[in-house]
């Protein structure tokens, strides 16, 4: 509408300026007939000059120069519409018997500038009509050019500016949509897990960028590597916003019977908060954790479906039971605050899903994981607080591991055990996992925070076993038959 309003201005500015220029335009013609048609060029000094329809010029006496003791005669008052006479010699007309000597001709009178001023009515002109008449013409230009080179800036605003608008002069309240508020939410507990764990390795600092999709949305990835305590550590949080086409509609029916089936496209949204530590001691476990939301919108913004998915896992290279007990009882009490029957099944549930199927092993000792949570399984406001309790139960099951483990010694051979396994980890993560699939196959995904998930270093032997009686083969017998812990 702004830009419509802008082109009518710009037109109407230019006809008006078109219209009064044109009173202009017969003594401009009358002018030109009258230097064609005079037998004598250039004029005698005292000849009469032609008027001139902007500036008044002077009358000089006809006979002769006026010296600088005689006083320049009045000039007339302008007319409101000056009388231009040509001057065209009669038709029968004969050249006189003996024609009158010229006198010498003087330089012709120099032209007035441009910047005196105009001398015209102003209830009558307009000023400097030909720099109107140009602007608007350049202005109508620009405005159709700009509206068909990007035809969205014509479109009303997208999702994603509309909810970055509702951001800036609202905030994020209880009220708001529940996008918002889950991005509110994760980028909160973000900036609290990167403040932590940067405690316990105070002389290394997260390396942050805020990245920006084209579409809406982006993220920002915190990522330390080469630590004292971590090899390598991402905590990072993605936003976006994009679309579904129909094969991807049809394939999440299955599970989510809300969505859409005549619709060719869905706008969609989703947020998560991933987090993947690596410690440099073998004898502390890696973890992993992931919470997002998804949903999908009709053209205004309003939501038609949505679901939550998460989960946590404990991947270590070296078992210690007390270690497993602490970390899954800890998940079970956010669990029970809200389903006494939520843990024993995401327990299985993550178990199947870490499977290893071409190794015949899971990746760690388990946790939780659970996926298409939506109003078939309790509201929204219930889910949401859920996986809120769940994040939050994230620190207090990692911490005290591993601030016990991460000054423990070791050797060449369980650090060489270590890049084993991670080697596992970088298989599973890029073969079977559902999350890193996603993200790769997302058009304008940032291939950099996906991938941070994979350890720094990993390491794979030909035909290796483990030692019969080892700590090893321990680990290998509970990854091979899953444990309640």
């Amino acid at each position: 509408m702004a830009f419509a309003r802008a082109a009518q201005w710009a037109c109407h500015s230019a006809s008006q300026s078109a219209r009064q220029y044109s009173r202009h335009e017969p003594l401009c013609a009358q002018s030109i007939r009258f230097y064609a048609s005079s037998p004598v060029k250039p004029r005698p000094y005292g000849a009469k000059p032609t008027p001139k329809p902007l500036v008044q010029a002077k009358q000089p006496a006809p006979s002769k120069p006026p010296t600088s003791a005689q006083k320049p005669p009045v000039a007339p008052k302008p007319s409101a519409e000056p009388k231009v006479t040509t001057r065209q010699p009669p038709a029968d007309s004969t050249p006189p018997a003996t024609p009158q000597p010229l006198p010498t001709p003087e330089p012709p009178e120099t032209p007035p500038s441009p910047k005196q001023p105009n001398t015209q009515d102003k209830g009558t002109g307009v000023s400097h009509p030909y720099l109107r008449i140009t602007v608007g013409v350049v202005l109508c230009g620009s405005i159709i050019y700009s509206m068909i080179a990007d035809p969205l800036r014509a479109d009303s605003p997208s999702i994603a500016e509309r909810d970055t608008l509702a951001k800036r002069e609202s905030g994020i309240t209880p009220s708001s949509p529940m996008r918002l508020r889950m991005e509110g939410f994760i980028k909160s507990q973000q900036s609290l897990i990167v403040k932590t764990l940067e405690g316990l390795d105070p002389k290394h600092k997260f390396r942050t960028d805020t990245w920006r999709r084209p579409n809406g949305g982006g993220g920002i990835s915190c990522v330390l590597q080469d630590g004292e305590v971590f090899e390598k550590a991402g905590v990072n949080t993605s936003i976006v916003y994009g679309t579904l086409p129909r094969p991807a509609i049809e394939k999440m029916r299955v599970n989510h019977k809300a969505l859409d089936p005549d619709v060719d496209s869905l706008e969609f949204f989703a947020a998560g908060l991933s987090c993947v530590l690596h410690p440099t001691n073998p004898n502390a476990p890696t973890v992993h954790f992931n919470y997002r939301y998804f949903e999908t919108m009709d053209a205004e913004g309003n939501c038609n479906a949505w679901w939550f998915g998460g989960g946590t896992d404990l991947t270590p290279s070296y078992l210690f039971d007390e270690d497993a007990i602490h970390f899954h009882r800890t998940i079970k009490e956010a669990c029970d605050k809200h389903d006494r029957a939520y843990f024993p099944r995401f327990k299985t549930w993550c178990d199947k899903y870490f499977h290893i199927p071409h190794r015949g092993e899971s990746r760690g000792v388990g946790g939780i994981f659970f996926d298409d949570l939506d109003e078939q399984e309790k509201d929204q406001e219930q889910l949401f607080c859920f996986v809120k309790d769940c994040l939050l139960a994230f620190l207090p099951s990692y911490l005290p591991l591993i601030e016990k483990r991460k000054d423990v010694p070791y050797t060449d051979k369980e650090k060489e055990w270590q890049q084993l396994r991670r080697g596992r980890y970088v298989e599973f993560n890029l073969v079977h996992d559902r999350g890193t699939s996603f993200g790769l196959n997302t058009p304008g995904a940032r291939v950099e925070s996906i991938l941070m998930s994979l350890p720094l270093t990993a390491r794979w032997m030909y035909m290796h076993d483990a030692e019969r009686g080892s700590r090893e083969e321990r680990l290998m017998k509970v990854l091979r038959e899953p444990r309640d812990w």
